[in-house]
């Protein structure tokens, strides 16, 4: 089944590496893909621009199903998968609206981190002002503490969830590992760390972890300063 499948991908990109880990999760390992240089606009190709009008990665074929979309693309494979691997959408009612809830949070706190993390690769030089940058990292700062406050709630061991790893974990994990990486202060995010210390060696994470961030494994101190 994973040789029908065609995954178009840019290492170090959260949405590329969350479709990645649910491939695993699912036990869909053998799926083809295509590694593509964000830096060299590889991206941009033909390929990629007959499946996915919006030129992005990451753009996932199955038979003649194609889905762009990162969120819809693990949810597509967990309802196309749902008995194969780990399960990652409960049936309980209540389990799961929590789930969807922290998924789809994920997009502030994504947004956020590529405000301040990516902000000189998206704003040209004669746009750029501290001022932005600081208005960048005070509201990336709350979104933090928001994060820091679910897990507190959730109790130590938790996943983002509840006790079982799940999709919210999937679609999350990618985002949250850039914040030790770029050397955020860890009492900025204490529970934050610990959560990405339980998490970074499962199989799933381990098995489609960054090309770069294992030739180096530590990045710039963009959020030293956090």
């Amino acid at each position: 089944m994973a040789q029908s499948m065609m995954l178009y991908w840019g290492s170090g990109s959260p949405p590329c590496w969350r479709v990645m880990i649910a491939l695993e999760e699912k036990m869909l390992q053998g799926y083809k893909h295509k590694h593509l240089s964000f830096d060299k606009n590889e991206h941009k190709c033909e390929e990629v621009k007959a499946l996915n009008p919006r030129v992005q990665l990451p753009t996932f074929k199955h038979g003649d199903i194609v889905v762009n979309e990162s969120f819809a693309a693990c949810l597509y494979l967990e309802s196309a998968f749902k008995s194969q691997g780990s399960r990652l959408i409960p049936d309980d009612p209540a389990e799961q609206a929590l789930v969807y809830q922290r998924m789809f949070e994920t997009n502030n706190l994504q947004q956020k981190m590529y405000d301040v993390a990516f902000y000189e690769w998206y704003v040209p030089e004669e746009e750029r002002h501290e001022s932005t940058l600081k208005r960048n990292k005070e509201s990336l700062i709350t979104e933090l503490k928001l994060w820091e406050g679910y897990l507190e709630k959730m109790g130590k061991g938790s996943y983002l969830a509840g006790k079982n790893f799940t999709m919210a974990d999937v679609v999350c994990f990618p985002v949250i590992a850039y914040f030790p990486r770029l050397h955020c202060p860890r009492e900025r995010c204490p529970r934050l760390m610990e959560y990405y210390e339980m998490l970074k060696d499962r199989p799933s994470i381990k098995a489609s972890w960054p090309l770069e961030w294992l030739e180096t494994p530590e990045g710039p101190d963009t959020f030293k300063n956090l």
